[in-house]
């Protein structure tokens, strides 16, 4: 499915070959000069980041004149239409001018100016818990009976599951690819506005930040709420308040706010810990249903036979609209491998681990989710299979009775509790990402909170005295014992807007919204891959996938894009609609930045301005 490719010299020098992180390096060695005024160039790069590029970085235009491609393979496009260098590393300036990613922090941790990308914390292991972590969520527990119902069989079924899951894999390879290219966090909304424009940046971040990630998380909390009630009170209780329900949802977003507020290790070693419970608990389910279909054993002692008597692809349908609800469906199961894309600044190792962590995870997944599928038919009869929401209980109380609905309702509960863990730590770096780059009020873009010295810290350093103390720090803080260094701001306000979200508690058009608009941006940001290879054929690029990957995930993408538009037309006029409203707010909000008014004002700045001053 995808290949790496690495380039070995550079076409002006004898020494080390120098990737673009090192050239960026260069570009912030030497003091910026000749800055101009403080409004922001038409471009949307702030003054002082363009003063920086088009003076130091030498990947402008101006300082790559006569580089050309040599043999080897590595080279840097000499002219293009895509002004690609000059929009390189906008995430990483400072106040002090262009800093390339890496550079060390100068000052206390979290001083106004401090930035997740210098801060690198993430391991391999952490980029495959945060993948794992939102993909296998309450899709497994709950989607078997859409897939099975549309599929028409038990055959079917399973290569719907093979099919959604190579597709996905087929777009987070896409994805691997443009992460190594651009190593921003943030992930379609930095690679849309490199590619097409801040116009199409900021529409994605206008959906995602307020529609896409925090509806997304509320219908996981809202699941989690569910699942841990019904284990309390009785998995087979007829009626629960829905506010009971809610209740828990909101206390369990509340909670793993908090944790991922207090330290990027903590919630990255949440991550770790709910990973490995999770392919713990599908194996637990793989070894049951073999067992059962081995020796019968149920609890209620007639065990499931459609598996033997029944043939495997025996009532398939030849539907293609039926084929598509299922797919879209497992589809469904199979979201959050774009997870990691948002956190790839961070990473200690990039272009290494990025790829590494897709080309890992996908394949696992796929195999976990297709062994937990044949589980599910050997155990429960497909018409409970095709009809069943709560999939993972029903396999409980088949096999154990009781207790095994509660193991099951406990398993599905911690389940969307590291799913909602993965989905706040990454939600929280694109409202970050979006205060950086302009996108939201600047105080969305800042580490901790406003504390004492000067320090945006508020939970501040832990001055330990006790060794437990120590101890605790030294396990879960970041930066030598440090807490709070995390965007705090940008978290706090996707919790509030899932609060929303869970209270209102409208989610079938919020499903719609997803299939239109998330498929949307998933196809312009990969096909923003096919172009960047157009344009800037000699940019640095770790990885590459093959070109047809690309092309299948645009192709699927146009396909689940169609069928959603014939199905629902009038929800996806609202959605065209919702993206619509985002334009004039772009025009206020981000290109009005670039003039001024009579009278040396800024246009369209003073009120967001108020709000981004701490």
């Amino acid at each position: 499915m995808s290949r790496i490719g690495y380039s070995n010299l550079d076409p002006l020098s004898s020494h080390a070959p120098r990737d673009s992180l090192e050239l960026a390096s260069l570009a912030s060695s030497t003091p910026p000069t000749g800055h101009s005024s403080p409004s922001s160039s038409p471009s949307g790069i702030s003054s002082s980041r363009k003063a920086s590029l088009d003076n130091e970085d030498p990947l402008s235009a101006s300082n790559t004149a006569n580089i050309r491609p040599n043999h080897s393979g590595r080279a840097y496009s000499v002219s293009s239409a895509f002004d690609f260098a000059s929009n390189l590393f906008p995430l990483s300036s400072t106040a002090g001018g262009y800093t390339a990613l890496g550079a060390p922090t100068s000052g206390p941790l979290g001083l106004n100016g401090g930035s997740l990308e210098k801060h690198k914390s993430l391991t391999y292991l952490n980029g495959l818990s945060l993948v794992v972590g939102l993909i296998i969520g309450s899709g497994i527990f709950s989607s078997p009976s859409q897939v099975n119902a549309n599929a028409g069989s038990p055959g079917a079924s399973l290569l719907v599951w093979a099919v959604a899951g190579v597709l996905a894999w087929t777009g987070a390879a896409s994805y691997a690819e443009l992460g190594g290219a651009i190593p921003l966090n943030g992930g379609a909304q930095v690679y849309l506005s490199k590619i097409f424009g801040e116009l199409w940046g900021f529409l994605f971040t206008w959906c995602a930040v307020f529609v896409l990630k925090p509806g997304s998380a509320a219908i996981i909390a809202i699941i989690f709420g569910e699942y841990v009630v019904r284990a309390a009170i009785g998995a087979d209780a007829v009626s629960i308040s829905p506010w009971i329900n809610k209740g828990v949802a909101v206390g369990g977003l509340a909670g793993v706010t908090l944790l991922n507020c207090l330290s990027t290790k903590l919630g990255t070693r949440m991550g770790d810990i709910f990973m490995i419970f999770k392919f713990l608990a599908l194996l637990g389910v793989t070894i049951t249903g073999i067992v059962v279909a081995a020796t019968g054993f149920t609890w209620k002692g007639e065990p499931n036979t459609d598996w033997k008597t029944q043939g495997w692809f025996e009532g398939t349908s030849t539907n293609p609209s039926s084929w598509a609800v299922a797919l879209y469906a497992g589809l469904w199961a199979f979201d959050g491998w774009d997870n990691t894309n948002y956190v790839v600044g961070e990473f200690l190792h990039p272009s290494r681990d990025l790829p590494r962590v897709i080309h890992t995870a996908m394949p696992l997944v796929i195999f976990s989710y297709i062994l937990a599928n044949m589980a599910y038919i050997f155990v429960l009869p497909l018409s409970t299979i095709e009809s069943s929401n709560t999939i993972a209980v029903q396999f409980g109380s088949a096999v154990f009775g009781p207790i095994g609905s509660l193991v099951l309702a406990l398993t599905v509960g911690g389940s969307c509790f590291g799913a909602l863990n993965a989905t706040t730590f990454t939600s929280g770096r694109l409202v970050y990402a979006a205060g950086k780059e302009g996108f939201l009020p600047s105080l969305f873009g800042r580490i901790g909170l406003p504390g004492r010295g000067g320090s945006e810290m508020g939970m501040g350093r832990m001055r330990t005295k006790s060794w437990f103390s120590k101890w605790l720090a030294r396990v879960l803080g970041d930066e030598d014992g440090g807490f709070g260094y995390t965007p705090v701001n940008a978290m706090v306000l996707n919790a509030l807007l899932t609060a929303c979200y869970i209270v209102v508690g409208e989610f079938r058009t919020l499903l719609t919204f997803y299939g239109v608009a998330g498929y949307s941006f998933y196809f312009m940001t990969v096909l923003g891959l096919i172009v960047l290879r157009v344009r800037e054929p000699y940019l640095e690029r770790p990885y590459r996938t093959w070109i047809s990957t690309p092309i299948i995930f645009c192709c699927v993408s146009l396909f689940l894009l169609s069928r959603a538009v014939f199905a629902d037309p009038v929800q996806t006029v609202m959605v065209v609609g919702f993206v619509g409203c985002g334009i004039p707010v772009y025009f206020w909000r981000v290109r009005g930045r670039g003039g001024k008014r009579k009278g040396g004002q800024e246009g369209g700045w003073k009120f967001w301005k108020r709000w981004g001053r701490g």
